[in-house]
């Protein structure tokens, strides 16, 4: 099977076994040549695995701000990498393996990514099914990341009930979460506080109990950035724009 690399073409003059597959995850490609980004892009979807592209380091990590992926598949000569502290900031605390693809001159510059969790790297020009092989190898076992609900850059993950609005952690009370997915899964629809109370307690409660209770929600979510809950005087709450 041919390869085409950054850098360059190798090809094999024998025959190799068929490419290795995926199962669904979702692997964010960080290439700054558009012709290797598609390359990239085509073989692994054709192999099942979604997608998303960036071009940049910067771009790469509003990606992973916005989004959860199994696997980072990472140039290491992309533009502005510097300013990643040579990766390091590019990765969410819940950082999902790396893939790194570098010329071999390179390889020393990764020694310290590379004992930062679960990564590997290609050697480029490189072989399509290398990568994939690679790919594989280091998602053997790991189950693709279900996707939680999400309005803009607000994130919540029902496995661990914490959440996130683009970068930043949010510090929530149970009932703060359960009323922040209330009003996330009801985006741009007013909820009264009657719908409110029976969801987050399971019991009618005082109105100043609810307004309390968004109020304490509303900075946490809202601490300066575009505000996302909003109060309809006489009617109740919405989460949108």
């Amino acid at each position: 099977m041919d390869g085409v690399g950054v850098g360059g073409v190798r090809g094999s003059g024998t025959e190799v076994s068929a490419p290795a597959r995926g199962n669904g995850q979702h692997v964010l490609v960080v290439v700054h040549d558009s012709a290797i980004a598609e390359l990239l892009t085509t073989t692994l979807e054709l192999a099942d695995y979604r997608v998303t592209g960036a071009r940049t380091g910067v771009q790469g990590m509003a990606r992973l701000a916005e989004h959860r992926f199994d696997l980072v598949v990472m140039d290491v000569s992309v533009p502005d990498i510097e300013e990643l502290g040579e990766g390091r900031r590019f990765r969410p605390a819940d950082r999902p393996p790396v893939l790194f693809l570098a010329e071999y001159e390179k390889l020393s510059l990764l020694v310290p990514e590379l004992g930062l969790g679960e990564s590997d790297y290609v050697t480029v020009p490189f072989r399509i099914s290398e990568v994939l092989t690679r790919a594989h190898v280091l998602l053997r076992g790991r189950s693709p990341v279900r996707q939680g609900p999400r309005y803009g850059d607000l994130v919540l993950d029902d496995d661990t009930c914490q959440a996130r609005r683009g970068r930043r952690a949010l510090d929530l009370t149970p009932a703060e979460y359960r009323l922040l997915r209330h009003l996330l899964v009801n985006a741009e629809r007013v909820l009264s506080k009657e719908q409110i109370c029976r969801h987050v307690w399971g019991e009618t409660r005082a109105g100043n109990a609810i307004e309390k209770l968004v109020s304490r929600l509303r900075h946490k979510v809202d601490q300066e950035q575009p505000p996302l809950i909003h109060t309809r005087r006489g009617f109740g709450y919405r989460l949108g724009r």
